[in-house]
């Protein structure tokens, strides 16, 4: 939150810096859709892009972001990119493991459980995934983690025997799969709806990183976060391929070197936010602690089973990203 201020003020300082020379030969306005509220620093970083963009391109591509799923919900983003109902827009990636197991690289249960680790993830796993996304009518721009995952309750939970039976919200499969080996009851919410579903008893607990505690206020109806530093997930920006090609060289060229920028940013600001989110949920009255060692023993144990099954999923070229990123280490 405090660091995003000098983040803008850098990428407009790029803008400025890399202001072409001569305007395209097109205006073009592009709705960028985005799932998380206006508060969230996803949303913000992806409105100090749009505004880096606009001032370089001279307001030749003016891209407008629609915080919240003002525009599309979640669940319609990447659909609505790749229709051409909107140019540009950002997803939760491993909300897509469904069409492609690579899709779920980044939530592989204990695989990256931090900063670094997550980086080296993701620049192993991104050729890759530029190839399938090329394939899909997508051009990738950037990409920005999320802090590490943890878990949410409204009750102490120590052990297995305590999260049995508790309906719990997820948002992808790793989320819906470490439940089930919980011997939780798995509820796919989106984000959006995450508040009402504490509130009516629809979700009693769900995985996620202190961002989204903070953002939707859930001391409101959740007492307890445990860090277990389950896996760091990203959000990433895409582009239809179609619009893309539009753009002559020299403006693709602008867009690429500011969105490089906004996911170094990114990355800075998801690290500088993790403890800050913890500080604040501590502020209003919530346990936050480590996990216990018998939950952590546990959940080590199931996800050794997800990183297993996911593997089988993910094939020879999940197995050559994984081997790649262990050797970058």
């Amino acid at each position: 939150m405090k660091t995003l201020p000098s983040i803008f003020r850098a990428l407009s300082a790029a803008a400025a810096l890399l202001t072409l020379s001569a305007a395209p030969a097109h205006a073009d306005k592009w709705d960028m859709p985005m799932a998380y509220g206006d508060g969230n620093y996803h949303t913000r970083l992806g409105k100090a892009f749009a505004d880096a963009v606009r001032e370089a391109t001279q307001g030749e591509l003016d891209i407008v972001v629609h915080g919240g799923g003002s525009l599309f919900g979640g669940g319609d983003i990447k659909r609505a990119v790749q229709t051409g109902q909107a140019p540009i827009g950002e997803r939760l990636l491993s909300a897509h493991q469904n069409e492609n197991a690579l899709f779920g690289t980044d939530s592989v249960p204990f695989l990256a459980t931090n900063f670094d680790e997550a980086e080296a993830l993701w620049n192993n796993a991104r050729p890759e995934l530029e190839k399938i996304l090329d394939a899909q009518g997508l051009v990738l721009l950037y990409s920005v983690p999320w802090p590490p995952q943890g878990l949410y309750f409204n009750k102490a939970v120590n052990n297995l025997a305590d999260a049995k039976g508790i309906k719990f919200r997820t948002y992808n499969t790793a989320g819906q799969q470490m439940a089930e080996l919980m011997g939780m009851v798995p509820v796919q919410i989106e984000a959006a709806e995450l508040v009402q579903a504490l509130a009516t008893g629809v979700a009693d607990g769900f995985v996620s990183s202190g961002a989204t505690g903070y953002d939707r206020k859930v001391w409101e109806h959740q007492s307890h976060y445990y860090i277990v530093n389950a896996w760091a997930p990203r959000n990433y920006v895409f582009v239809n391929k179609d619009a893309w090609n539009k753009l002559d060289k020299q403006t693709q060229a602008t867009v690429r070197a500011i969105a490089r920028m906004t996911e170094r940013a990114g990355v800075n600001e998801a690290k500088y936010l993790t403890n800050w989110y913890y500080e604040q949920l501590r502020a209003q009255g919530m346990t936050v602690v480590e996990a216990s060692p018998e939950l952590k023993a546990s959940l080590v144990d199931i996800g050794e089973k997800m990183r297993a099954e996911w593997l089988k999923s993910a094939g020879a070229q999940g197995e050559a990203v994984i081997k790649a990123y262990r050797a970058s280490l």
